[in-house]
């Protein structure tokens, strides 16, 4: 994890910010990362991977809401995925699913997605580390946080 990186993403005006934690906005992300995993088992072509890139991204997503951490960078809340207990396999994996969606989604490259349990597994892991996240976690998490925008 890069402090500087969570620094520079406390000053966006679109980056991280601690709010009050929101459950339901937590449960409705994970319900669409479900109903986009879904999906990228019917979508072809490019589609497969940028859905499979929103379904990992969408469960990720659902941790931040239950701990209360807003953050609309992209790169900024991936950059928060070791505070979570993500191994940098999982780092990594999500990062060249975003990568791999940028180049097929904007710069039109035909890349696709070469494991499909590879999204699942990630998405299930999101829901372990969920079902795990009690007030003493999330106030960890918080306070980790906290302590790196404050110094």
């Amino acid at each position: 994890m890069d402090k500087s990186k969570i620094k520079w993403c406390a000053r966006q005006s679109k980056g991280l910010q601690l709010i009050e934690a929101k459950p339901h906005l937590s449960d409705a992300y994970m319900k669409e990362a479900d109903e986009t995993l879904e999906n990228v088992f019917s979508a072809t072509g490019k589609w497969k991977l940028i859905t499979a890139y929103y379904a990992c991204y969408n469960a990720l997503y659902s941790l931040l809401m239950k701990c209360g951490i807003k953050c609309e960078i992209h790169d900024c809340t991936l950059e928060l995925m070791e505070l979570f207990g993500f191994e940098a396999l999982d780092i990594n994996y999500i990062r060249e699913l975003k990568e791999g969606r940028i180049q097929a989604q904007y710069y039109l490259q035909s890349l696709i997605l070469e494991d499909e349990q590879k999204v699942k597994k990630f998405v299930l892991r999101c829901k372990t580390i969920l079902a795990d996240l009690d007030s003493e976690k999330i106030e960890s998490i918080r306070k980790k946080i906290k302590n790196i925008m404050d110094n």
